[in-house]
């Protein structure tokens, strides 16, 4: 292995985990959210939704635990993204990476909302826990929709980094960028627009798919073009 190869393997493996980590948290989450809660939650029906949860049997705890491993999955990416971004400006991979870690654990916070529907609704049949039930079901949106506001701040320094980076294309950075505006405005729009309902990240998350495609298959050949950890953003 040649010194050049020596230097950039620890970027290159951060990409490759990155990227895996990220693929495995889309799957992850996308069978968790549209798979499961998509398909077991009715809006505004606790009694519906409580059923629908019952009837499913280990289904709904599944979910949550897929949602748990989409935590762990964020806190690995985020260190992974740190060494990968370390080169271009080390203060601000790190102030991502640690944006990303919080928004995991505030994450968490919110599936505790979700794994203790399962123990409410063993507990009884009543309304009133169907409601209860329900409305930790809706804490744990809540909650989520401000993490992401979090994580919005994460992508859009993450594209900023990589547009500076010279060893990532600068469109990949625009579009991460594009895609933390995104959460930014949904959460925003959350805290302060009465009944506020339209997603702008529907359309703007294709940066986070972009980037975790660039990584799984560009990632394994990139060059640091020079640059150090110490360096800093001119």
């Amino acid at each position: 292995m040649t010194t050049t190869e020596t230097t950039h393997q620890p970027i290159r493996r951060a990409a490759l985990i990155a990227g895996a980590a990220l693929l495995a948290l889309a799957v992850l989450s996308g069978l968790a959210n549209f798979g499961v809660m998509e398909n077991l939650v009715t809006e505004g029906d606790a009694e519906k939704t409580a059923h629908d949860i019952r009837e499913a049997g280990a289904l709904f705890r599944y979910g949550v635990a897929g949602f748990f491993l989409t935590a762990i999955l964020d806190v690995v990416a985020a260190w992974a993204l740190l060494v990968f971004f370390a080169p271009v400006h080390e203060g601000l991979a790190t102030l991502a990476a640690w944006l990303r870690a919080v928004h995991a654990g505030v994450f968490t916070v919110a599936i505790a909302q979700l794994a203790a529907v399962p123990r409410l609704l063993a507990a009884g049949t009543t309304d009133q826990l169907h409601a209860e039930a329900l409305s930790k079901i809706n804490t744990f949106h809540e909650i989520w929709d401000g993490a992401l506001g979090l994580f919005g701040v994460h992508l859009a320094l993450l594209g900023y980094l990589a547009y500076k980076s010279r060893y990532v294309p600068t469109w990949v950075g625009v579009l991460l960028v594009i895609a933390g505006l995104g959460y930014l405005v949904d959460t925003l729009g959350a805290l302060l627009v009465p009944g506020y309902t339209f997603e702008v990240s529907v359309f703007t998350f294709v940066g986070e798919a972009v980037l975790m495609i660039w990584l799984v298959v560009k990632g394994r050949s990139v060059t640091v073009n020079g640059r150090t950890p110490a360096s800093s953003i001119r």
